[in-house]
């Protein structure tokens, strides 16, 4: 299973969301230079690195911004720790406005 199907899994099960996109960024970051890898090379844009999270769940009802972040951050905390470099998350709650 993808690194993108495992989140997409996790944050349906665990926030059951009316709306949830997870997109793949990774090649938009092509030539950046990762601190804290084991080498010093510029990634060059493949895998499962950079996602942007769009998610608008119930359960971040009441959650403010920087709770929602952590909720995210908490769940999704193995991938983090399995080569996930960076998450953009965009969390609201239904019928708050959204720019996507």
């Amino acid at each position: 299973m993808s690194r993108q199907s495992r989140i997409e899994t996790a944050l349906t099960e665990r926030f059951e969301p009316e709306r949830l996109v997870v997109i793949n960024e990774s090649h938009l970051h092509a030539g950046h230079h990762h601190s804290g890898s084991d080498h010093h090379e510029a990634f060059d844009g493949s895998g499962e690195t950079h996602f942007r999270i769009r998610i608008v769940a119930a359960a971040f009802s009441g959650m403010s911004r920087v709770d929602r972040h952590r909720a995210v951050n908490a769940l999704l905390k193995d991938e983090l720790d399995a080569g996930l470099h960076a998450m953009a998350v965009e969390a609201a709650a239904p019928g708050e406005a959204t720019r996507w």
